[in-house]
């Protein structure tokens, strides 16, 4: 398997990794749900990450991962569902968030009323594992509802309806940012039902493997260049001098595939990261730490020779 041999050459423990070899086998994946397991090109770069997220998961534990943007939060909630085999089912909060979104709501079927499933009761009885996308950004009142699934009880209790213990292979993943507007501080009692992982920011060593992993055809010159737009610019939002809207790892992978196919490096880099601002000052910042890594005069074939 390409994840398992990923996670050895990054060095996790053979035995954590049979663990979770023994958890797939005994937890079988019904065929139907195949579909609902990510697939992922690209792998969380992190040893002791990946560590404690495996043992809690064998442990039946729920997982929280905080950190700033562009830390791979993500990344690593897809990884972890494709390592141990289970169908995902992911909610992207909002300030409308409420129960019915998590656990389902009444419709009308065949001339009778029934409960159409939602995110969290599909995962529950399928054995999945469910990740909430921004889970502080919901009203702590909506979340309150996860309560029993997520403690001791592993049970939800709907009104009007059964009540549903969940599959014993039904774990939940949390991702946070507290520096996106409209987040909330999270309720204690639910973050007390998770084990919080606090993702670091990226630093070179990581950010070059994850570059060179996406292009492995770049001129090992200059991508460092593109990697450093990325970690300047993550030093002048942490010093506050910019926002993090232009700390953005998917708009300098956005830039790099556009120049690959043929787009002018200062234009693509316009695109994927000078574009995420819109403040014509921080924009000003932005475009003058980017000139100090990419000239001008730069071609698509300067970054990744003879296209």
């Amino acid at each position: 398997m390409r994840l398992t041999e990923e996670l050895l050459k990054q060095g996790i423990n053979g035995k954590l990794l049979d663990d979770v070899k023994h958890f797939r086998e005994f937890y079988k994946l019904d065929e139907k749900l195949q579909d609902r397991v990510p697939n992922t090109e690209n792998v969380f770069y992190g040893k002791d990450i990946w560590a404690m997220c495996i043992t809690a998961i064998l442990e039946g534990e729920n997982v929280l991962l905080s950190g700033p943007k562009a830390t791979g939060k993500n990344v690593l909630a897809d990884n972890i569902c494709e390592l141990f085999n289970r169908p995902q089912w992911n909610t992207s909060f909002h300030v409308n968030t409420d129960s019915t979104s998590l656990i389902g709501t009444d419709t009308f079927i065949d001339n009778e009323v029934k409960l159409r499933r939602g995110s969290v009761y599909e995962c529950a009885i399928n054995g999945g594992f469910g990740v909430f996308d921004e889970i502080n950004m919901a009203k702590n009142d909506a979340l309150v509802v996860l309560h029993s699934a997520l403690d001791y009880r592993k049970v939800i209790d709907v009104p009007g309806y059964e009540k549903i213990k969940l599959h014993e292979a039904t774990r939940f993943i949390g991702t946070m940012n507290y520096e996106y507007a409209g987040t909330k501080e999270l309720n204690e009692a639910l973050v007390s039902r998770f084990m919080t992982i606090d993702i670091p920011q990226i630093e070179e060593e990581t950010l070059m493997v994850i570059l060179k992993g996406y292009f492995p055809d770049a001129n090992e010159e200059i991508l460092p260049q593109f990697a450093g737009i990325f970690l300047d610019l993550q030093e002048k939002s942490k010093n506050s001098e910019i926002s993090t809207k232009s700390v953005d790892l998917r708009g300098i992978i956005g830039s790099l595939k556009t120049i690959r196919r043929g787009l002018k490096p200062m234009l693509a880099v316009d695109m994927g990261v000078v574009g995420k601002t819109f403040d014509q000052y921080e924009k000003e910042i932005v475009l003058d730490v980017i000139k100090t890594r990419i000239r001008e005069s730069w071609e698509p074939a300067d970054v990744f020779g003879k296209l």
